[in-house]
């Protein structure tokens, strides 16, 4: 056979296949011959017995399988017993498996200063591979107003309870909510009993959700996207330095598109009215000089009327 595939230019397994070919089959299937080894009915129908017997009904099969084994007695393997159990649908967990139900989105509005904070932490790099600075900012999501800010060696819980009491302090008055992110400062025991002592609401972004968090984030990004901002800083005092004038510009010379173009100090302490008055008077003054070059009377950009933290869908828009 070989030589004559060989002359044929054939494959030998080609020939067998062509030569043992029974042709298109019709109808179901015949059923399997069942190994030599193999239980059979009565045999599989013992060892079922066995499984759900009182003794052994609250016992792994492997346990089971032992016990029958140093009685003297063997059914089958272990793995036959799973296959015979599984087919009569006896093999599940059995254990009582922890329970995660979904978390809460949180929704959370604010309609004028001092109503909403957010902060978080973020790293920054330090003079050499594997340190890292701590950059602590909390701000104001209605104004955009960093209320407080501090460059720390590492993260710490009692010096974010510190830094948030500061921060409060310093501003006169508690916010009615403080939303933060599930980093363990942000849900640490300080932090925790210094908001409930203050009458302060806790928030917490979902896990792994940073789009709940937005405003830090956001200001996050303005900050290490700022063309100064270096790739490390040479030592702690540097970064303070360097987060010293970028939040004092930030609160006082960063025009925000978030709040129609103004600082967000300007908006903070009720300022913006007033600016916006006069850029609508420089606007009239454009506008009556030159009204050819407008299509229709130009507005400054408006102040928004509520800062939303996942705004539900069911609520209206804000007017532009």
């Amino acid at each position: 056979m070989k030589k004559s595939c060989t002359l044929t230019g054939t494959s030998r397994a080609t020939h067998y296949r062509h030569a043992n070919r029974k042709g298109p089959m019709h109808g179901p299937r015949p059923a399997r011959t069942p190994p030599p080894q193999a239980l059979d009915a009565d045999e599989r129908a013992r060892v079922l017995e066995v499984l759900t017997s009182p003794a052994y009904r609250d016992l792994a099969i492997p346990q089971m399988w032992a016990r029958e084994l140093d009685e003297g007695r063997y059914w089958c393997s272990i793995s036959t017993m799973y296959r015979i159990a599984r087919a009569q649908g006896q093999v599940r967990e059995r254990r009582r498996i922890a329970t995660h139900p979904p978390r809460t989105r949180p929704e959370l509005s604010a309609r004028g200063p001092g109503e909403v904070w957010s902060w978080d932490i973020t790293a920054l790099k330090g003079p050499v591979k594997g340190v890292w600075y701590k950059c602590y900012v909390v701000l104001d999501i209605f104004s955009r107003y960093v209320t407080g800010w501090l460059v720390a060696a590492a993260e710490d819980a009692v010096l974010a309870k510190d830094f948030l009491a500061e921060a409060i302090a310093r501003n006169g008055t508690e916010p009615h909510t403080i939303h933060a992110d599930r980093g363990g400062a942000m849900v640490s025991k300080p932090v925790s009993e210094l908001l409930t002592d203050l009458g302060v609401l806790r928030s917490h972004s979902r896990p792994r959700t940073s789009n709940d968090n937005p405003y830090s984030e956001a200001q996050f990004k303005t900050l290490k996207y700022m063309p100064d901002f270096p790739d490390r800083f040479g030592s702690l005092a540097d970064a303070r330095l360097f987060c010293e004038g970028f939040f004092l510009a930030y609160n006082h010379e960063h025009r925000h598109s978030g709040i129609g173009m103004h600082t967000p100090a300007s908006v903070h302490f009720g300022t913006a009215g007033r600016i916006r008055d006069q850029r609508q008077a420089t606007l009239d003054r454009a506008h009556a000089r030159h009204p050819e070059r407008f299509a229709r009377r130009p507005r400054p950009p408006a102040l928004p009327e509520v800062a939303w933290i996942n705004q539900p869908l069911d609520q209206p828009q804000p007017a532009p």
